[in-house]
């Protein structure tokens, strides 16, 4: 191979830089590695996913609660390798099995840029989200101001590497729950979001997610069927994620950028501030 994994989210390679005055040097570069995971559940593969390694019983248990497929800690009997230890694949046993088959609806097929390819996805919302809660106070627009730095503090792999997506939960007061890096952006959602599962705490309807990058159709859904009241996001949103924020009634804020931020649904999630 032409790179050399040092870590589960980094790898090597080596690279020509060139310069714009006809300089040139070859040096090594740090890289965000993706590599394919088979997640199995109760013995029978449900989706490869292209992703970071690192985290993979995260992601699987993530993923299942994005798709409505458990709701619920309690629905989980064990995650981690399959019995003959093979490599990236991922199993999920549960108890009592799936909340649904998911092969009646869709066939899953995930890269590391597809979270919702092939589904009915908008009546899937529809059927699987709750409208979003308010939280027990309001947020404090300088509170949305600084997540994106605070994320930003708690992102090393993106730090060395430059390839590496996030999505951060935190608490309406501010407090950290958790952040996951990954090339996939919602895989990045999924692992957040697994972590908490796993550790009992599901659905999470006074989280807040900050996403380091555009908050896309398919984030804001896996967010709304998690339960989050909203999503704080560095860059744009779509149309999709944009009317079903709207629909599910949650905050969905964007360009949240040095000292301003646009508020595209759930304003009323907010506190009133001067200075916003």
């Amino acid at each position: 191979m032409v790179t050399v994994t040092i870590e589960p989210h980094v790898a090597l390679a080596w690279i020509e830089r060139l310069g714009g005055e006809g300089g040139r040097e070859r040096l090594r570069d740090e890289l965000a590695v993706e590599e394919p995971l088979e997640i199995r559940v109760d013995g029978r593969p449900l989706v490869v996913a292209m992703r970071t390694p690192g985290e993979d019983e995260e992601l699987a248990a993530g993923f299942l609660a994005g798709e409505a497929l458990i709701d619920s800690r309690g629905q989980v009997a064990s995650v981690g390798p399959t019995d003959d230890l093979a490599a990236n694949i991922v199993e999920v046993r549960t108890r009592g099995g799936l909340r649904r088959d998911p092969s009646a609806e869709r066939r899953f097929s995930m890269t590391s840029a597809c979270g919702v390819c092939g589904k009915a996805a908008l009546e899937f919302v529809q059927r699987e989200a709750p409208p979003a809660p308010r939280p027990s106070q309001p947020v404090e627009p300088q509170l949305v101001l600084r997540l994106p730095a605070e994320a930003r503090a708690a992102q090393p792999g993106f730090a060395r590497t430059g390839g590496l997506h996030a999505t951060a939960l935190f608490e309406p007061d501010g407090r950290l729950l958790v952040l996951r890096e990954d090339v996939g952006r919602h895989n990045a959602m999924d692992k957040a979001i697994g972590r908490l599962l796993l550790d009992g705490r599901f659905p999470l309807p006074r989280v807040l997610a900050c996403l380091s990058g555009r908050a896309g159709f398919e984030l804001v859904q896996k967010a709304s069927v998690a339960g989050l009241f909203g999503v704080v996001a560095v860059g744009a949103p779509s149309t999709l994620a944009v009317d079903l924020a709207r629909e599910r009634g949650m905050l969905l804020c964007g360009f949240a950028r040095g000292s301003s931020f646009n508020v595209y649904s759930g304003m009323e999630h907010l506190a009133p501030s001067a200075s916003a």
